[in-house]
């Protein structure tokens, strides 16, 4: 179970890359807002959370690190406008998390390549336990 200031940094994580083209599109919006209504952020947090600058935590679990990158990954797809600052920001936040280089890209181009632009947890996952070998 993750924390609610964990919480918190991760759907600001969402926001900035939301952000990363300019706009904030309705479906990115609502992405988020279904996360955080999910994860029992209050709307006065969430709402916050648009107006000020994110924090990043970095999970202990690396589990929880390859499920945070996957799902801002998601989001960047939502729109169906998939900007390259926006694979930058996700490939540098991948960095920051402590992922594998390698395994960020191979996940990303696998999405770019999946028509529903999803992955099977199961590659996913052993997309990155590979990288341990």
């Amino acid at each position: 179970m993750i924390t609610y200031k964990e919480k918190l940094s991760l759907i600001g994580d969402m926001i900035e890359l939301s952000k990363v083209d300019g706009k904030l599109h309705e479906r990115e919006y609502e992405f988020i807002k279904m996360v955080a209504d999910d994860l029992k952020v209050r709307d006065t947090d969430f709402d916050e959370l648009f107006k000020i600058p994110n924090e990043l935590l970095v999970f202990k679990s690396e589990f929880k690190r390859i499920e945070h990158f996957y799902r801002l990954a998601l989001l960047s797809h939502c729109d169906n406008h998939h900007h390259d600052r926006e694979h930058e920001f996700l490939y540098q936040l991948g960095l920051k998390l402590g992922l594998n280089p390698f395994s960020i890209k191979r996940v990303l181009h696998e999405m770019e390549k999946s028509p529903t632009r999803m992955v099977e947890a199961d590659l996913l996952f052993g997309i990155f336990k590979e990288q341990h070998n």
